[in-house]
């Protein structure tokens, strides 16, 4: 009911605004110990994948805390884990305002957010001020600046600096709103990018004893032959995880509604089925090869059991939590 209540308030300001005072709220709610009037208490409900040990399946996706100012506040309201991110080696302030929509008609929103970020360097202290002691993400990125046929220095720069403070690392290549970005997720760009990364990770887990699984987040627009091909590549360079998937170019599900001709990437209630049928074909490909985190559409628990019944070993959130709150995550989490 609280969460409700301040979703109405919020829904009144731009949805970027309300985003930025979304995190600043929870973030003082955290530091004044009161946090507690909006977290749910989330059963226990252990799952192992990657090499670790997840204190429940449903974690906070990508985007919602680009810069690891608020892990703490995430933290205590009930994730299994979170990820941050996506931060660049070099900070960048993303495309053009307004570039966040929400179309609550279908529990859906549209962005074009493009990576704005203050960068990997803040990131790493951001993490280190934190006090969040479970599983913790960093999605990494290349600058927009950055052309493709370098791509790789910039993800393998933020793979350096993050390693010793990730329990994993997801190398998003799958965002429509960095031109040409979804290219890396085929042929020979593909195989270029995942060598590199298998070297270079290989070369931090010697340096520092540890190993921090790398994980390769997907599109949902791809074509099934296209997912095939991505399966084989991951399972030859053995990525430790992949997570499908990121939001979609199509607007199937919003046409005619208010903002549903924004360009970027569409979340929400009209991706549920589209990622899950994407994280069907990629499970059977990979043949229990290669663990997979299902996300994109999960606004219920039914729709997360839909992905876990799919083949996912964990899943994240983010629109749906937007819509549903903290609410969401305990739903889920009993009903694994």
């Amino acid at each position: 009911m609280l969460y409700e209540l301040a979703r109405t308030g919020l829904f009144c300001l731009p949805a970027e605004t309300a985003h930025e005072l979304t995190l600043h709220a929870l973030a003082t709610a955290q530091r004044a110990g009161v946090i507690g009037l909006v977290a749910p208490q989330v059963p226990a409900k252990p799952v192992q994948c990657m090499g670790l040990t997840f204190p429940n399946p449903v974690g906070l996706a990508a985007g919602l805390d680009k810069n690891g100012d608020c892990i703490d506040a995430f933290g205590a309201l009930g994730f299994g884990f979170v990820e941050i991110g996506t931060v660049t080696p070099r900070p960048q302030p993303g495309n053009p305002k307004p570039r966040l929509f929400r179309l609550p008609a279908r529990q859906a929103i549209i962005n074009r957010m493009g990576f704005n970020n203050h960068g990997v360097d803040h990131l790493v202290a951001a993490v280190k001020r934190s006090s969040f002691g479970g599983v913790l993400g960093i999605n990494i990125g290349k600058n927009k600046d950055t052309p493709n046929e370098n791509a790789l220095d910039d993800y393998v720069a933020c793979l350096r600096k993050v390693y010793d403070h990730a329990s994993y690392v997801t190398v998003n290549i799958s965002s429509p709103n960095t031109p040409g970005l979804r290219t890396l997720q085929h042929g020979d760009a593909l195989r270029v990018l995942l060598d590199g990364l298998k070297l270079e990770q290989e070369r931090l887990r010697g340096a520092s004893g540890r190993h921090v699984p790398v994980v390769v987040k997907i599109a949902p627009d791809s074509t099934p032959a296209e997912i095939s091909t991505m399966a084989q590549a991951l399972v030859e360079f053995e990525i430790d995880g992949v997570i499908a998937t990121n939001t979609t170019a199509s607007r199937e599900g919003v046409e005619g509604l208010p903002h549903a001709q924004e360009q970027g990437g569409l979340s929400g209630a009209p991706l549920t089925a589209k990622s899950t049928a994407v994280l069907a074909q990629l499970s059977r490909d990979l043949a229990g090869k290669v663990p997979v985190i299902g996300v994109g559409g999960i606004l219920s628990a039914a729709d997360a059991l839909a992905k876990r019944d799919a083949g996912a070993g964990l899943v994240q959130v983010y629109t749906g939590f937007i819509y549903r709150g903290p609410a969401l995550v305990k739903e889920i989490v009993e009903a694994w």
